[in-house]
């Protein structure tokens, strides 16, 4: 069975913010991944794309492919990751929790991490570089411990806020903090999302759901050579 490596990642930062240090990379760091990206020849797809190789069994496709994404919407990603990603003509999937975003009608839930957080802006930029659009929730809450109303309107609001800013469907979501257990998938798939991604530190197949597909997560210990 053909298995996919998604990486996912947050910062692309020197000098992140502390909330998300340990997840972080540094410019150099994740321009070497990319390297290695194009020197080993392979396919970077987004989420959509690679769920749609899946559910056609393009295995020579599937054989190549890697996906790129990053979760929460922090600026570095316009100001570091999407350049380096359009110098090597690669795309990815942005998964953006809409409520941290800055320059929309509303002040960001908490103003200080909005202060790190991407600009409504620079959402259209990124599409344009070959990066697809996808919600991470609002608030970025562990969905599972919501009721019924609140989880609905997580999945929702983002989609909606988004497909409106953007002038285009939004088919993807990813899990805050990693995981959604049956309820919540169920949510989702109701919510109108075609794929999702939870982390699992694990290669992707085409028999997961693709409302639970795997991501492996390098952080600022992980070393081009183990990537």
């Amino acid at each position: 069975m053909t298995r996919v490596p998604v990486l996912a990642y947050h910062s692309v930062s020197v000098d992140p913010h502390p909330l998300i240090a340990r997840f972080a990379v540094r410019p150099a760091t994740f321009a070497a991944h990319l390297d290695l990206v194009v020197e080993r020849g392979l396919e970077a797809l987004t989420v959509d794309e690679l769920a749609r190789a899946f559910d056609a069994g393009d295995r020579a496709r599937l054989e190549r492919a890697v996906a790129i994404t990053f979760d929460d919407g922090f600026a570095d990603v316009a100001t570091q990751a999407v350049p380096a990603l359009a110098e090597r003509g690669l795309p990815a999937t942005l998964y953006v929790t809409t409520g941290l975003l800055r320059g929309g009608t509303a002040g960001p839930l908490d103003p200080g991490l909005g202060a790190h957080m991407l600009d409504w802006s620079d959402l259209a930029a990124a599409r344009r570089a070959g990066v697809q659009i996808g919600a991470h929730t609002h608030s970025h809450p562990h969905l599972d411990t919501l009721g019924a109303r609140r989880l609905r309107e997580e999945l929702t609001l983002p989609k909606a806020l988004l497909e409106d800013r953007l002038g285009a469907a939004v088919t993807s979501f990813a899990y805050p903090h990693g995981y959604g257990g049956p309820r919540v998938r169920r949510a989702v798939r109701d919510a109108g999302y075609l794929s999702a991604c939870a982390v699992g530190q694990a290669f992707t197949a085409p028999d997961e759901d693709r409302l639970a597909l795997s991501r492996l997560m390098p952080d600022h210990r992980t070393r081009p050579e183990e990537v």
